[in-house]
């Protein structure tokens, strides 16, 4: 039910309108207020009737003219007359006016007019002069409390602040996810006990008291645990690790306390934290991570996991990107111990994530979901949901029927390299640069086994910095590299500044991105993989540093002079490697020039258009173009880029 948010406006629109109408009435029925000199003169006229006298103000019956009709000052000598000496009709009204004088009862004596004293009652005023204001003050505050801590109120300060989810309104089932079916698999079992206990218990076994769900961002972890609750037909508490801490300490604590004991009451359901690490990180890790609100947070966390039977029906679990931070009690036999990994999907799980998407957008004839997936390795489940929504906002800007297989590229190249920047000027002289350099790129990709295929050239600026990338796509996911094929990668990233000297004779800052991740991956090669001649076999794992590591830019671990002699090994391993891609495009420089008169005609090259030119070189060196196998990225590496990224972030 779609709740109406509280507003204080309306409430003061309200009080402003009874003000109104108040005011209204008065005017209308109360007592007319006239000034003490009309007062006095109307005594003279014989036209008081009667009068109450308080100690500040009167009140009585006079005669005096109807509504719209003008007082006469010179009436007759009989005041009891209907009308004045000009004819004017006379009406009976009260009146109320302001006590000036002090002998106003001989007045009213000497005139003969019935007059009474009475007690003025100030308690209800002065009541109300301190009664509101408090109100006011006690309403303004309970709102501002609400307004910055939606949920908790007064006395609500140590009231847990999840979402509860009936079972009826929870719509999210298991085929609603996919690219997950190993993690569906595992909560499985947290379904069927959740159902039916009795299949796990009877034969002595028991759940477990926690489940968590670890993976990069945007892989549907969130999505799994509404999934299962939707799944068991269970209530669902869904709720973050930042809402436990407040700046009161304590309340954290207190927080846990008042979850648990709404969750065993509506048991059996499911407990949902989603960022664990908010108050699960380790206790006294680093130099300046202490705080004590957190901690008696993550300790009352783990004497409420521990002291709770699992034969309730409540399961808890949590979801966290960054699981090597978390406390070792949270993860020991008896809290959360089942982890169920929430990995980026491979080209099977890519494609189904596209299709459940795809079910509201209206497709067209020529979209195949199995070229978008193998153009989307690295991607997780929010980015491929983000890749769907990017292209229908296209087609509907185009004003298309259907969404087209064009729209969904442009949407990979939006999200990947950032919106065209079709207002960036660039003089000839940069942009044919900048055409070599990714075509250098492109070649040595074809001519080299081991690289990924070319999907697209382009030389239009994207992002921030890209002035132009070279996009590839891998046929398939890959889980190891051979060092041939870790050199091939380097080769394609020194394509561009080997075809810059090539051509012009000199060098531009185009390529300082691709010479940084070129250096990265032979350093890698060295240190960790045990691929290089300086280490052998031994492996230097780069760690994370720690917070004055992070002041000091880090440091290794290894000695002087064997870093010195990786260095070495570095620049000469870079070397060869550009002597060797500069051999390749001088072979191909025909090839080199053509790719980028077409790139500088018409700005982008795809896959078809590149193949179309390179063919005859191809077959000429025994190549089948079209069955040439090329191992695709890694999994590993697309961890570190996506699929499409610039080469080189400032170029290309």
């Amino acid at each position: 039910m779609d709740k109406k948010r509280f507003n204080i406006w309306y409430i003061l629109l309200a009080v402003w309108g009874v003000l109104i109408i108040q005011s209204f009435i008065s005017q209308q029925y109360g007592p007319r207020n006239i000034p003490y000199s009309e007062f006095l003169g109307a005594l003279n006229q014989g036209r008081i009737k009667e009068v109450a006298v308080r100690e500040n103000v009167m009140e009585g019956l006079m005669l005096a003219p109807a509504e719209g009709e003008a007082a006469n000052a010179t009436t007759g000598a009989n005041a009891t007359n209907a009308t004045t000496g000009k004819g004017e009709k006379l009406e009976e009204v009260r009146f109320h006016t302001v006590r000036v004088g002090p002998d106003v009862s001989k007045q009213l004596e000497a005139h003969g007019v019935v007059f009474r004293g009475e007690l003025e009652n100030k308690f209800l005023a002065q009541l109300l002069s301190w009664v509101v204001p408090l109100a006011l003050f006690l309403g303004l505050w309970i709102y501002l409390m609400k307004r910055f801590n939606p949920g908790a109120g007064m006395m609500q300060f140590g009231k847990n602040k999840a979402k509860v989810f009936a079972e009826k309104d929870i719509e999210t089932r298991f085929s609603d996810v996919a690219g997950a079916d190993e993690a569906k698999y595992e909560l499985q079992e947290i379904i069927e006990f959740l159902k039916d206990p009795s299949i796990f218990t009877n034969l002595g076994g028991r759940m477990p008291k926690g489940v968590l769900l670890v993976g990069p961002p945007g892989t549907g972890k969130t999505l799994l645990a509404r999934a299962a609750a939707g799944e068991a037909g269970v209530p669902f508490f869904s709720l973050s690790g930042s809402e436990f801490v407040e700046m009161f300490v304590g309340m954290g604590a207190a927080r846990v306390r008042d979850l648990f004991t709404q969750a065993k009451e509506k048991a059996p359901c499911i407990v949902f934290i989603d960022e664990l690490d908010a108050i699960g990180k380790a206790r006294g890790m680093g130099a300046m991570s202490g705080h004590d609100e957190r901690e008696q947070t993550l300790n009352q966390l783990l004497v409420e996991m521990d002291g709770f039977d699992p034969r309730v029906g409540v399961i808890i679990m949590a979801a966290t990107n960054r699981p090597e931070i978390l406390d070792p009690a949270l993860l020991r036999a008896g809290r959360f111990d089942r982890h169920v990994l929430v990995d980026k999907p491979d080209v099977l799980g890519r494609k189904q994530i596209l299709e459940v998407h795809a079910r509201r957008v209206q497709l067209g004839d020529d979209v195949d979901l199995q070229k978008i997936a193998q153009q989307t390795p690295g991607f997780s489940g929010a980015d491929l949901a983000n890749v769907v929504n990017e292209a229908a906002l296209l087609a509907a800007r185009k004003h298309k029927k259907h969404v087209m297989q064009e729209d969904f590229s442009e949407a990979v190249d939006r999200i990947v390299g950032g919106l065209e920047k079709k207002n960036r000027l660039i003089n000839p002289k940069e942009k044919k640069i900048v055409a070599y350099h990714e075509t250098g790129h492109a070649l040595v990709a074809a001519f080299t086994p081991g690289a990924d295929p070319v999907a697209k050239i382009s030389i239009i600026p994207r992002g921030l910095a890209a002035l132009g990338y070279t996009q590839q796509r891998p046929t398939e996911d890959r889980y190891l590299m051979a060092k041939s094929e870790l050199l091939a990668k380097v080769d394609v990233m020194l394509g561009g500044r080997v075809a810059e000297q090539l051509i012009f004779g000199d060098v531009t800052t185009g390529a300082h991105n691709d010479l940084q991740r070129a250096s990265d991956t032979i350093r890698a090669m060295l240190t960790e993989y045990g691929m290089g001649e300086t280490l052998g076999l031994a492996s230097f794992e780069r760690s994370r540093p720690t917070y004055l590591e992070l002041q000091q830019g880090g440091g290794h671990e290894y000695s002087e002079s064997t870093a010195a002699r990786i260095d070495e090994e570095l620049k000469s391993t870079l070397e060869e490697r550009r002597k060797h891609v500069a051999a390749l495009l001088e072979k191909h420089r025909d090839l080199l020039e053509k790719v980028a008169e077409k790139l500088l005609e018409q700005e982008v090259v795809d896959e078809e258009e590149f193949l179309a030119i390179i063919r005859p070189s191809l077959e000429a060196e025994g190549v089948d173009p079209d069955k040439a196998v090329r191992a695709p990225t890694s999994s590993e590496d697309a961890k570190e880029r996506r699929p499409g990224e610039p080469i080189g972030e400032d170029m290309g």
